[in-house]
């Protein structure tokens, strides 16, 4: 088979991992079927996508609509890569599935509004797919209405003509889109577990996502309700383009 590719942009060591691990998890893959690429830590190396089955792109403390003079050298070099390589992705239709930041790469991309008007604290949402959505491959044999862990300061506000709506929550209108055939963005992250949600609100408790003295009110809303289902969007991703 060849491989997927992740795409992460997570500096520490911990979260990254687990991320890696999670996505492994949730896609039946091997290390060996998912070669993860740390994009924050050095350039985007050549990819030869004939090479590949596809691409995914994890989430990270990066929001995609911040000011140019607020991001790091090498948010906006990541940034720059990942646009240059969404040019040939989107051009070829080859297999894409961002989550969370993934959805503010591809949507500032493809013309979508990225803002904060949509913001989610970190916790679990109920989404909802849309009739596109309950009609397409990603969300095979998965109820139309599931429970997912969200946590973004930025969403999709508006999205471009040419997108297709494929899923929402009462707080976010755009939980899932895509472009063409094969290019993918979720808001949700279906990749998380407890352990896993749990692991990135130690790891980020500074970076504004709630608020001081908020630590144990964010970890009980992570834990107030079973999650199920979301990681099948990863298992349905793989299946229908591995190669």
């Amino acid at each position: 088979m060849k491989p997927f590719i992740l795409i992460a942009t997570r500096a520490e060591d911990e979260p990254a991992d687990e991320e890696y691990a999670l996505f492994l998890r949730a896609s039946g893959l091997d290390e060996r079927d998912l070669v993860r690429i740390r994009l924050e830590a050095g350039p985007l190396p050549a990819l030869d996508l004939d090479a590949i089955s596809g691409i995914i792109v994890g989430g990270g403390p990066y929001n995609a609509s911040d000011p140019i003079e607020l991001k790091s050298p090498a948010q906006r070099r990541a940034e720059a890569e990942l646009a240059t390589l969404l040019d040939e992705v989107v051009a070829r239709d080859i297999p894409f599935l961002g989550a969370c930041y993934g959805i503010g790469t591809l949507g500032l991309h493809q013309g979508a509004v990225i803002d904060r008007r949509y913001g989610e604290p970190i916790g679990v949402t109920t989404v909802t797919l849309t009739d596109a959505g309950a009609a397409d491959p990603l969300f095979a044999s998965m109820p139309t209405r599931f429970s997912a862990f969200v946590g973004h300061k930025e969403a999709a506000s508006t999205l471009p003509p040419h997108a297709v709506l494929l899923a929402g929550s009462a707080a976010c209108p755009v939980q899932a889109f895509r472009i063409g055939r094969n290019a993918y963005a979720t808001q949700f992250h279906p990749e998380l577990d407890l352990p896993g949600i749990t692991t990135r609100i130690h790891a980020y408790a500074g970076y504004g996502y709630f608020a001081a003295g908020e630590l144990e009110a964010t970890l009980a809303a992570a834990a107030r309700e079973p999650v199920e289902h979301a990681d099948r969007v990863l298992a349905n991703f793989v299946s229908r383009y591995a190669r």
